[in-house]
């Protein structure tokens, strides 16, 4: 009698077959995510180009760069009380946002009713791809202004570019516009403790939440109240050593930071885009934020 021959897979030959495909996958899978972190971030470099030319489009009508914030005291304390209307209110009608603009009411603060629906619209340009942090109706923003070369409050003796009734000139700029840092990203929350962060005040706040500084390492953002504290704080002379690092956490302003691998993208004012390294020399990258300090680079800072 002949006997029926079955054709098919046995269980240790579909094993292998699961196994192969698992390796598979495995290798792929960091290929995959890894172009899409690319693609993330050249949107993220083409939101900060967008923002360079818009402060060059304002500064070649105003002769000066948009103020980083407004108001009638110092220094500010990220609090929703005060004007604080900002840099980035400034640059809506070149970033095709005149609409919105139009519903700004200059003539209360940023935090009045009336400025609600304003502050309630997401501005595409104004968010990172990487970054996913949300807070409530508001619109926030994944970039910030540079406003101080050490972690101060943001004050008018400031040393960046967008500082409390700031208007600097081209020509007050005088350590270079390529040398000079503008602007950059910064996150919400970087380590998912939102509990005792001062809230996001949205894009339109002249506070922590659109200004920030270089006297941390860049991704070392932690809480306000650890950033008064943070051992990497480097001050540039005596003067800045007194008044660096508040101890108030409604004062402390904190660094750059990023959801990108190992840095963060910044503009500079030449409206190069260049993406620095979280481990490039902290006194290089205080250098950079200081728009007329006249010293040499202590060495080139690191970018890719």
């Amino acid at each position: 009698m002949q006997s029926r021959h079955r054709t098919g897979f046995t269980l240790v030959e579909l094993l292998v077959v699961i196994a192969i495909i698992g390796v598979l996958v495995a290798l792929l899978l960091p290929a995959v995510q890894s172009a899409r972190e690319a693609a993330r971030r050249m949107q993220c470099a083409n939101n900060l180009c967008q923002l360079s030319l818009a402060i060059q489009n304002y500064e070649l009508t105003f002769r000066t760069y948009p103020p980083g914030t407004v108001n009638d005291t110092g220094p500010i304390r990220n609090v929703p009380e005060g004007y604080h209307h900002n840099w980035l209110t400034q640059l809506l009608p070149y970033l095709e946002e005149q609409v919105v603009y139009n519903h700004v009411d200059f003539t209360v603060g940023v935090y009045d009713d009336r400025n609600l629906p304003a502050r309630e619209v997401p501005i595409a340009v104004l968010t990172c791809p990487s970054d996913v942090a949300r807070n409530g109706d508001l619109g926030l923003t994944s970039y910030a202004g540079c406003h101080h070369d050490v972690d101060a409050p943001i004050n008018t003796d400031n040393r960046g570019v967008f500082f409390l009734n700031s208007s600097v000139r081209t020509l007050d700029v005088t350590d270079g516009l390529s040398h000079t840092l503008f602007i950059s990203e910064k996150l919400l929350d970087p380590r998912g403790e939102d509990e005792d962060v001062q809230p996001d005040l949205g894009y339109m706040s002249g506070t922590r939440s659109t200004l920030r500084n270089t006297g941390t390492p860049i991704n070392a953002a932690l809480k306000p109240e650890r950033l008064a504290m943070y051992p990497g704080q480097i001050p540039l002379d005596e003067e800045d050593a007194q008044s660096a690092a508040p101890v108030d956490p409604v004062l402390s302003v904190g660094g750059f930071s990023s959801r990108h691998p190992a840095g963060v993208l910044a503009a500079f004012g030449d409206s190069s885009v260049q993406f620095l390294a979280q481990m490039m020399d902290l006194r290089v990258l205080q250098q950079l934020a200081n728009r007329a300090d006249g010293k040499l680079p202590l060495k080139k800072y690191l970018y890719y």
